[in-house]
C-alpha cells in the first residue's frame, strides 16, 4: 500500500501458479544497458531528441528520456536485459462530465482501424501473436494502452495495431452503440417489443455499481476532490452515459488522443531506434504539435473539514443485518509529483494501517465494532494530489461518532507516542526486498506505476530512485526523531482539507436506481419521432447483422514460423531427497540476493468433513501466532525477515487424465540471503507449534474473510459462475467450488455469524496433524549458485525440524496424482476411477445486484491429447442474477 512496488488497485491481477518461483533477470556484459548508455543529450534520432540518459542500478537499468520534435510526444526508454519487452502509450484523458467518454473511447478505439478495418483487432491477435500481455485501462485522468512479448517481430506487429488503433480509429457509427449506449428494442428483430438501454459500457457500469465498495470509494474521489476531474466518474455513470453523444465522442478523441498529450513508454532488451522509427513512420509524422488543454489543475484547500452522507444497497451476504453501514476519514496530502513527500507518505501510511501492529488496527479492527477497514484504506496516490483514508465497514450506525473519535485519539496517540523502532525497521526491509525481487512482468508493473506522476509532469526517472529516498528517509530520521510524527500532525492533526464519508445501506436502493433509469429510458423516448424510431429499428437490425457476419482478419500482421525460434531456453533443475525422503527441487538462477522456497503438502489422507476448511486454514495460520511468538510479535518477525509468508490451497489437473488431479496445500515465501535461517526457523514453528487458541483474534480473522468474501462477488461474479459451472464436469471441480466458489462463501459467512467459533477452532489443529508434517511434502528452492549449498542445509534442517506422522494414513480420495513422486520415482499413475460420470446441472444463485452472471464450462478433452485443439463437448450453466436467468 505504500510507494510504487507495493503497487495499488488499476494494476491487473496477474497471476501465476506452479511450484517454481518467477525469473529474474540481472544486468548482463553486452547488454541493453550498455547500447542504452551510448546515447546523449541532444542526440537526434528518428525525428526524437534525447533528453537525459540515467543509470538506476537498483533495478539494473538505464532510462532514456526523449521528445517528439514535431509533436512535444514524450517518451522513455527503459533498458534493462529482460526479454519480456514491453510498449505502452498514455494519454491524459480529464472529462468533466459522468457520461464515460473516456471509458467509452476506451473501447470505441479497439473496433477496428484505418490499416485494420476488423472489429475487436485485440482479440483477433491473440492467435496471430505471441504476447504475454495486451489490454488497455481507463483510470480517473489518463487512458494507457500496455501490450508485452518476447518475439521482436511480434512486438513489431503489436506496435503497428495499437498505434493505429490509437491514432486512426475508424469510430463508426455503430461501434460507438454497440461500445457506448445504444436505444434497442428488448428484441431486436421485433419492433413492438419495447425500446431498452444497451451497450457494453453502459452494462459494465451498472455492474461496477453494484459493488457497494465501488460505490462508497467513487462518492469519497468526488467529494475529497471537487473542482475539476475528479468530482465526476471517468467511467461513467449509468444515468448520465446515454447524454453522450458520437460527435462528443469523436471531438474527445481528436482533442485528447494526439501524440501532444501522449506519453510513450518501452521496456527491455530490444533496441530503442527501432521503436523510434517506426512510432515516428506509422504515426508521428502525420501530426503537428498542438496544446492540449488537458491538465489537471491544484485542488483548493478547504478551511474547514467537511461531512457527507450517501445510501447503498443492501447486503444479503453480510454478517449481521443491522451493522452494513461504513464510514472513514480522508485527508488530502500533498501533490504526487513531490516523489520524496510521496514516498514519505507512502511510507507513513503503511505504518499506519498495515498489519496487526499498526496503531489503526489496534484502534478499529480490534474494538469489534466493525468486520474490516473501510474500502481505499491507506493512500491513494493515483490523483494528482494524493489523499489518506482510514475506517470501518461493516458498523451500525450509532457507532459513526464513536469511530471518528477513535480515529482522532489513535492520530493524537501516534503524535505522542510515534512508532516502535522495529516496525521502522520492518518497512524498510519491505522496501529492500521489494527492490530486489523483480518479477518477469516488471516492466507491465513499472509502466502502470509511473502512470499517475508522468501524467501530471512529474519526473518518472527520479520516481525509479527508490535507493537514493530511502537514504534521505533515514538521513530525516536520524536527525529528528520525532520527524514521522511531525508528518502527521502536518497532514492529520493539523489539516483543515478532511473529508468524513458515511455510507448506509437503503432496502430500496435498486428501486430507485432502476426508477431513475426508466424515467430516463422515457424521456429519451418521448423525444423520438416516428422516422426516429424507425430509423432506430433499422439500425438495431443492422448492428445484429454486422456483429453476426464473420470477420476478414487478413488486413492483420501474422508471426510466420520462421519469426519464432525454434527451441525454448531450457532451465536446469536439480532434484534430490532430504534425510527424511522428501523430494526437494533446486534451481540455480541470478535472484538478486533473494532465496525463494515453495513447498506442497498434499491433501490426500485429509478426512472429508475438515476439507470444507482448508481455505480458513490457510488464511489464518500464519496469522494466529507460532512458537514464542504471538500473533504480533509473528507479524514483525515476519516483515523483519521476509518477504511475506503465503499459504493457499492448491488444485492441479493432470494433462493427460481429466479425471485426475493433485491437491494440496502451497507454502511460499522469500528472503533477503542474510535472512534464510529466520524465516526457514519462522516455517519450522508454523509446522510444529502453531497457536489456535486466541478466539477473539481468530473471529477478527474470520469476519474480515467473510466481508472480504462477500465484497468480492459484484466484481467476480464470472468467475463464482464458471467456477459453479464447472463442478460437476470434472472431479478437480467440486473441490474448486468447495474451496473457491459459493460454497465457501456461504460457509465463511456461516462462521462469521456465530457468536462461539470454538467448534471451528478445534477443527484447525485436526487439519493441522494431516499437513503440517514431512509425510506427503515436496520442496522448491531458487537461490544463486554461490548461495545453493546453505540453502540446502537450511531445507534439509526444516524437514528434519518437523514433524512425521506416527502412523500410514490411507488416501481419502482416490483419483488423485502423486505428481512429484511420480516425476522422481517412476510409479504408476493409479488407474481413473470408472464409475465418475460427468453431468449437466443448472444452477441459479438469487442476489441483490442489477446485473447478471453467467457461465458455461464445456467439459473437453486433456491438453496433451491430438484432439485438444478441436474443443468439445458436453456443456453446463450455472447463473448468478438478481431476478431470472438470460
Amino acid at each position: 500500500m505504500w510507494g510504487l512496488w507495493l503497487a495499488r488497485a488499476g494494476l491487473p491481477r496477474l497471476h501465476r501458479s506452479g511450484l517454481f518461483g518467477p525469473r529474474l533477470w540481472r544486468w548482463t556484459s553486452g547488454s541493453a544497458n550498455e547500447r542504452a548508455l551510448q546515447f546523449k543529450s541532444g542526440d537526434k534520432i528518428h525525428g526524437f531528441t534525447v533528453n537525459q540518459v540515467t543509470v538506476v542500478p537498483e533495478f539494473s537499468l538505464t532510462a532514456v528520456k526523449l521528445n517528439h520534435d514535431e509533436t512535444g510526444a514524450q517518451y522513455l526508454h527503459v533498458a534493462r536485459e529482460d526479454s519480456n519487452n514491453l510498449f505502452s502509450v498514455q494519454f491524459r484523458t480529464t472529462p468533466m462530465d459522468s457520461t464515460g467518454v473516456p471509458h467509452i473511447l476506451e473501447h470505441t478505439v479497439l473496433c477496428g482501424s484505418e490499416r485494420y478495418p476488423v472489429r475487436d483487432p485485440f482479440f483477433k491477435m491473440l492467435n496471430r501473436s505471441l504476447s504475454t500481455f495486451m489490454n488497455a485501462f481507463t483510470a480517473s485522468d489518463y487512458t494507457l494502452y500496455p501490450f508485452s512479448t518476447q518475439n521482436p517481430k511480434d512486438f513489431q506487429n503489436l506496435l503497428s495495431v495499437y498505434l493505429d488503433a490509437v491514432f486512426f480509429p475508424s469510430l463508426r457509427l455503430l461501434d460507438f452503440w454497440q461500445e457506448g449506449w445504444r436505444l434497442e428494442h428488448e428484441s431486436p428483430a421485433d419492433p413492438r417489443s419495447p425500446l431498452t438501454f444497451k451497450g457494453v459500457v453502459f452494462n459494465e457500469m451498472k455492474g461496477a455499481f453494484a459493488d457497494n465498495e465501488r460505490v462508497f470509494s467513487q462518492h469519497l474521489q468526488n467529494k475529497i476532490l471537487p473542482d475539476h476531474t475528479y468530482a465526476v466518474v471517468s467511467g461513467g455513470d449509468p444515468l448520465k452515459i446515454p447524454d453522450l453523444s458520437w460527435e462528443q465522442l469523436k471531438h474527445f478523441h481528436a482533442t485528447h488522443y494526439h501524440p501532444s498529450n501522449a506519453r510513450f513508454f518501452t521496456y527491455g532488451n530490444f533496441p530503442l531506434e527501432l521503436h523510434l522509427k517506426q512510432i515516428h513512420e506509422e504515426a508521428l509524422c502525420k501530426f503537428q504539435k498542438i496544446e492540449p488543454n488537458t491538465s489537471v489543475p491544484p485542488q483548493k484547500i478547504w478551511d474547514k473539514p467537511r461531512e457527507h452522507y450517501v445510501t447503498c444497497a443492501t447486503d444479503s451476504l453480510a454478517t449481521d443485518s443491522k451493522k452494513q453501514t461504513m464510514v472513514s476519514v480522508s485527508y488530502l496530502l500533498a501533490n504526487i509529483t513531490d516523489n520524496f513527500e510521496t514516498f514519505m507518505l507512502n511510507f507513513l501510511s503503511s505504518l499506519l494501517v498495515g498489519g496487526p501492529n499498526s496503531p489503526f488496527y489496534k484502534a478499529l479492527i480490534e474494538a469489534g465494532l466493525g468486520t474490516d477497514f473501510s474500502p481505499d484504506v491507506g493512500i491513494n496516490s493515483s490523483t494528482r494530489e494524493a489523499y489518506f483514508t482510514v475506517g470501518l465497514q461493516g458498523i451500525s450506525e450509532e457507532s459513526i461518532d464513536t469511530i471518528k473519535q477513535i480515529i482522532a485519539t489513535t492520530i493524537d496517540e501516534v503524535i505522542e507516542n510515534g512508532f516502535e523502532k522495529e516496525r521502522i525497521d520492518a518497512l524498510l526491509h519491505k522496501i529492500e526486498i521489494q527492490m530486489k525481487h523483480q518479477s518477469t512482468h516488471f516492466g507491465l508493473v513499472l509502466a502502470s506505476n509511473i502512470a499517475s506522476c508522468w501524467n501530471h509532469e512529474g519526473d518518472p526517472v527520479d520516481l525509479l530512485k527508490i535507493a537514493e529516498k530511502v537514504t534521505q528517509l533515514r538521513h530525516y530520521l536520524k536527525e529528528d526523531p520525532h520527524f514521522l510524527q511531525k508528518k502527521v500532525k502536518q497532514y492529520f492533526k493539523d489539516n483543515p482539507h478532511r473529508l468524513t464519508l458515511s455510507m448506509s445501506p437503503d432496502a430500496a436502493f435498486h428501486d430507485k436506481q432502476a426508477a431513475s433509469e426508466a424515467d430516463k429510458l422515457k424521456e429519451k423516448v418521448e423525444a423520438l419521432s416516428e422516422e426516429e424510431k424507425k430509423q432506430i429499428y433499422e439500425k438495431g437490425l443492422e448492428l445484429l447483422d454486422l456483429q453476426s457476419k464473420p470477420q476478414d482478419t487478413s488486413c492483420l500482421p501474422a508471426l510466420k514460423v520462421s519469426d519464432i525460434e525454434p527451441r525454448i531456453p531450457f532451465t536446469e533443475l536439480e532434484m534430490a531427497h532430504t534425510a527424511e525422503d522428501v523430494p526437494v527441487q533446486y534451481c540455480s538462477q541470478p535472484t538478486n540476493g533473494i532465496v525463494y522456497f515453495r513447498a506442497i503438502s498434499s491433501l490426500n489422507t485429509l478426512p472429508e468433513e475438515l476439507r470444507p476448511y482448508v481455505p480458513l486454514f490457510c488464511r489464518v495460520i500464519t496469522k494466529m501466532g507460532c512458537g514464542a511468538f504471538n500473533y504480533r510479535e509473528q507479524a514483525l518477525e515476519i516483515d523483519l525477515k521476509t518477504g511475506g509468508l503465503s499459504v493457499s490451497p492448491h488444485i492441479n489437473v493432470d494433462d493427460s487424465h481429466l479425471d485426475m488431479y493433485e491437491q494440496g496445500v502451497i507454502f511460499s515465501s522469500l528472503c533477503l540471503d542474510r535472512n534464510l535461517p529466520d524465516m526457514m526457523h519462522l516455517w519450522t514453528e508454523i509446522f510444529n507449534n502453531p497457536h489456535f487458541e486466541d478466539e477473539e483474534h481468530f473471529k477478527v480473522l474470520v469476519k474480515m474473510t467473510a466481508q472480504e468474501l462477500s465484497n468480492g462477488i459484484p466484481d467476480s461474479g464470472h468467475n463464482y459462475a464458471l467456477i459453479r459451472a464447472s463442478r460437476t464436469l470434472t472431479l478437480a471441480g467440486e473441490l474448486q467450488e468447495m474451496f473457491h466458489g459459493m460454497e465457501q462463501v456461504k460457509l465463511m459467512k456461516r462462521i462469521a455469524e456465530m457468536a462461539d467459533t470454538k467448534s471451528v477452532l478445534r477443527k484447525l489443529p485436526r487439519i493441522k496433524k494431516y499437513l503440517l508434517n514431512s509425510d506427503n511434502l515436496r520442496c522448491a528452492v531458487n537461490a544463486t549458485p554461490q548461495q545453493m549449498p546453505v540453502v540446502t542445509r537450511a531445507v534439509e534442517n526444516f524437514v528434519l525440524g518437523i514433524a512425521r506422522s506416527k502412523k500410514e494414513r490411507k488416501a481419502v480420495r482416490p483419483r488423485i496424482i502423486e505428481a512429484f513422486a511420480t516425476l522422481i520415482r517412476c510409479r504408476p499413475l493409479p488407474p481413473i476411477d470408472p464409475t465418475f460420470q460427468p453431468c449437466q446441472m443448472k444452477t441459479h444463485f438469487l442476489l441483490p445486484f442489477p446485473v447478471n452472471y453467467v457461465g458455461a464450462c464445456v467439459r473437453t478433452v486433456p491438453f496433451t491429447t491430438p484432439d485438444y485443439t478441436l474443443g468439445s463437448f458436453g456443456m453446463q450453466r450455472a447463473s448468478l442474477c438478481s431476478r431470472c436467468m438470460h
